[in-house]
């Protein structure tokens, strides 16, 4: 009998079965971690494997099912498709966001879509979009806008330039506003339509002195300003550091009551005219070694006895300057130079307490315009054989004139009166005689100052009472319209000075702290 052999069972180790077990709970465990994972479509949604449509959401989901390449929403429950709303669906080919109430889309809204091709935003109430929203959108075919009250301006001029520009195809928009726009088709319109940039005048410095005029000039290739101040009686000259790009203090001429001090350059040689209340009225030369300002001549006091301003010109090759006068006794003079100095020329006006004089020329001819507390403007005009200023005519219905300044403007020439009682005055040349065109509101006007900065032409109106006014001239109705206004405290005088790509307008105050203001250009459509 043979004996049975008892069956053998095959086991694994014991270190074996523990791995098998270890490796099932790690990857098995991890699978079904996954698998619960998966997004379910939202709840206010339906969704098949590659579309989703979404009703009532009050915002947009923050998942969906993997796959989704086409989303809707109707009548969402939210107003603002915020930043990056659908950065997470980056598998979009086709979103369409139609008849909702949507009002604002932020920038960058549709970031992170580079596969849309289809994108449409009927029947909204949105009135502008932000710039380069579709700029990630580089394989966009169609984008649909129809249905919304859009806002013609210049927040809307890049929608303009991109229409023109982009292969994308757009169906027809139109302007439900401004009125001028009104019912145009956005298609039609041109960047050129937008009148998007503007410019503005801010605070750029401010002196802590006093000041009753300010000239600007050139010499030896550097920027300088000088003002005239009231209370220390020096004329203090600032020069322009290209560095710190700001005016630093670079001499004082001292004297006793400047309210004028007034540059001029003759053959390279710089000479400064200071007029003083008291102690006579006297003309310094600049020497560069040392560098300083001497006192090479006195103007006769028994003709100047109240300085009011200081002009300088030229007329066939010589130089003059007129010293305003407006004291009871006194005469507006003329002093013209003869290479060793400047020497009574010419007496004007006597006894009308002259408040301003501008130099001009009109038909080729050289005039002045002399402007009184006492009486109306009078021109005087060049008469070359006796080679001095005559009476020519007088600017009536203007009584009480502070200051007159010239400005041309497309080979037109204008007249600015201002006046201290009653309104300003804007004159226009006619062949004949000045024309008054405009009137300006300024009680208080001491100042008045036209200047232009690239095609803008402005006009300062000083103002002791309120504040200043700048006016900004207007091609299409041919007058200043208000433009900005500054707050400084008696301006005297003022001066643009255009240096290092910086326009700064120099504003001199009889009563507070001198002012710089920066002419700043700001392109409205790039906000």
């Amino acid at each position: 009998m043979v004996e049975a052999r008892p069956r053998r069972t095959l086991r694994w180790p014991d270190w074996r079965l523990s791995v098998c077990l270890l490796l099932f709970c790690m990857f098995g465990n991890a699978v079904g971690r996954k698998a619960s994972k998966i997004p379910r479509c939202p709840a206010t949604c339906s969704c098949t494997k590659d579309s989703a449509f979404c009703v009532d959401t009050k915002a947009i989901p923050k998942s969906f099912p993997p796959g989704i390449i086409s989303l809707t929403m109707v009548n969402a429950a939210f107003t603002e498709i915020p930043e990056g709303a659908f950065s997470h669906m980056h598998l979009l080919h086709f979103l369409l966001l139609n008849s909702n109430t949507f009002s604002l889309i932020s920038d960058d809204a549709f970031a992170g879509l580079g596969h849309l091709q289809y994108l449409s935003i009927s029947n909204n109430n949105l009135q502008v979009l932000p710039r380069d929203l579709f700029k990630h959108l580089d394989i966009l075919t169609d984008l649909d806008l129809r249905g919304n009250s859009f806002r013609c301006d210049c927040k809307i001029k890049w929608l303009v330039d991109w229409m023109e520009k982009t292969n994308t195809s757009v169906p027809a928009i139109y302007c439900a506003s401004p009125f001028e726009f009104q019912g145009r088709r956005i298609h039609d319109l041109t960047p050129r339509d937008f009148n998007c940039i503007s410019a503005d005048f801010a605070v750029y410095e401010v002196y802590s002195f006093q000041s009753m005029s300010v000239e600007s000039y050139e010499f030896n290739n550097d920027q300088y300003t000088v003002f005239a101040q009231p209370n220390t009686g020096i004329c203090t000259v600032f020069i322009w550091d290209h560095v710190n790009m700001l005016f630093k203090t670079h001499y004082n001429i001292t004297s006793r009551s400047a309210v004028y001090c007034k540059p001029v350059v003759i053959n390279n040689t710089l000479y400064m005219v200071v007029a003083q209340l008291f102690g006579g009225s006297h003309i310094y030369k600049w020497e560069e070694g040392p560098l300083r300002f001497v006192k090479i001549q006195d103007i006769d006091t028994t003709r100047v006895r109240k300085p009011n301003f200081i002009e300088t010109f030229q007329i066939e090759g010589d130089w003059y300057f007129a010293v305003v006068d407006s004291s009871k006794a006194g005469s507006t003079s003329l002093y013209r130079w003869n290479s060793n100095g400047f020497y009574s020329h010419q007496s004007l006006h006597p006894w009308h307490r002259d408040t301003h004089i501008d130099f001009l020329e009109m038909d080729g001819k050289p005039r002045l315009i002399l402007s009184s507390s006492s009486q109306p403007p009078v021109v005087y005009q060049w008469n070359r054989s006796q080679r001095q200023f005559l009476y020519h005519s007088q600017i009536t219905d203007s009584g009480d004139v502070q200051m007159v300044k010239h400005f041309w403007l497309r080979k037109v020439l204008y007249l600015c009166l201002t006046r201290f009682i009653g309104d300003s005055k804007i004159l226009r040349w006619d062949n004949q005689r000045f024309v008054e065109i405009q009137t300006l509101p300024s009680r208080g006007s001491m100042a008045v100052y036209p200047f232009s900065v690239g095609v803008r032409q402005y006009l300062l109106l000083g103002s002791d009472y309120s504040f200043s006014r700048i006016y900004l001239w207007d091609d299409l109705t041919q007058r200043f319209l208000p433009f900005q206004e500054l707050n400084m405290l008696a301006p005297r005088g003022f001066s643009l000075v255009s240096v290092d790509n910086k326009d700064i307008l120099l504003a001199a105050s009889f009563k507070g702290k001198t002012m710089a203001y920066q002419h700043l250009v700001v392109d409205l459509s790039a906000k």
